[in-house]
């Protein structure tokens, strides 16, 4: 039980410090204490992402625990071909993603002088049907595996971390695509795709460029 518990505080601590990292107000002291880091923000941020997320992957699969359930039979078939389905995704939609800006690499490029994203607005076919598609992508690939105790645990937290996480992303959006981002939050769900809830192509276009004919103006 103790293991588990360390586990937990683990997630919660990765999540504090990966949410402070990200805020408005963690790059703007950057900015403005060590303007020389700022083209570097971005990777830095990304590299200490992963290297402290592989203590707790390693935790995960090292702590023992007995199975709460395991999927067989027809259950197998449809929890592995979601996961497939969800790996499809995130390979298919990458495209629709601007990776230089995301990994850091245009920054360290361009030698920007603020640590925030200058990408636009995008609206890609996953995200007309959800706005958080790789985090919902993710929830089908940790939800559709086989499940113990350390594993539930760690599920749980990213679950949490994920439906608390993207309302923090979701308020330095609005901040930068302002009527946009909000129209576009109220039209299409946050992680779970509902059916009633969707925009399309042309709707999806038409809120872009909106978005675009505001950052101009800025």
């Amino acid at each position: 039980m103790n293991d588990l518990i360390w586990l937990a505080l683990g997630w919660v601590a990765y999540a504090t410090l990966h949410s402070l990292l990200a805020s408005l107000r963690c790059k703007a002291w950057v900015t403005r204490r060590w303007p020389g880091f700022v083209p570097y923000y971005r990777l830095g941020f990304n590299l200490q992402s992963v290297i402290l997320v592989l203590p707790l992957i390693w935790a995960t699969w090292a702590i023992p625990g007995d199975w709460l359930w395991r999927w067989t039979g027809i259950g197998a078939w449809i929890a592995n071909g979601l996961a497939l389905a969800a790996l499809a995704g995130f390979w298919l939609s990458a495209g629709a993603y601007d990776l230089g800006e995301f990994l850091g690499f245009t920054p360290l490029r361009e030698r920007r002088r603020d640590a925030v994203e200058h990408d636009g607005l995008r609206i890609s076919p996953l995200h007309r049907f959800v706005r958080h598609p790789w985090y919902a992508l993710c929830l089908v690939l940790i939800w559709t595996r086989d499940m113990n105790a350390p594993l539930l645990v760690s599920a749980l937290a990213i679950t949490l971390y994920f439906a608390i996480g993207s309302r923090l992303e979701e308020r330095k959006l609005e901040t930068r695509f302002g009527a946009a981002y909000r129209e576009y939050r109220q039209r299409v769900p946050g992680l779970i795709p509902l059916p009633w809830k969707r925009l399309t192509a042309a709707e999806a276009e038409a809120l872009m460029q909106g978005s675009r004919h505001r950052q101009h103006e800025l």
